[in-house]
């Protein structure tokens, strides 16, 4: 498991690394991601010995996900006094942006049925 880990902790230094140098504007762990999962098939035939774990070092650190939000909450209990000033805009914002998530999401349901439906015809 600790070598999934270095490996999964390698793609996300590629990746922050990656951004840092052509500076795209999207998060470097997104990037080191998409890197691994590029990589993945790659790797899968080049490690001829045992390959690393990386399932099992994703499913731990999955399964402790709820401890990486403690210091956001802490942050938000500390900084209670400017947010409770922005809590209009921060509301407005709220309330937008699942309005449009929801948009988003009902649109690419009728497309995929859509999509499926015409496949379904040929």
């Amino acid at each position: 498991m600790l070598r999934g880990l270095a490996v999964l902790l390698l793609f996300q230094l590629v990746g922050e690394s990656l951004v840092f140098l052509l500076g795209v504007s999207i998060p470097g762990p997104v990037a080191g991601l998409v890197l691994l999962f590029a990589a993945l098939p790659v790797l899968d035939r080049l490690w001829t010995r045992e390959a690393p774990n990386i399932d099992g070092a994703a499913e731990s650190l999955l399964s402790n996900l709820g401890l990486f939000f403690v210091p956001a909450g802490v942050g938000v209990v500390a900084l209670a006094n400017i947010l409770s000033a922005q809590v209009w805009a921060l509301s407005a914002m709220l309330i937008l942006s699942a309005v449009i998530t929801l948009m988003l999401t009902v649109w690419a349901f009728i497309m995929v049925r859509k999509l499926i439906s015409v496949g379904r015809r040929s």
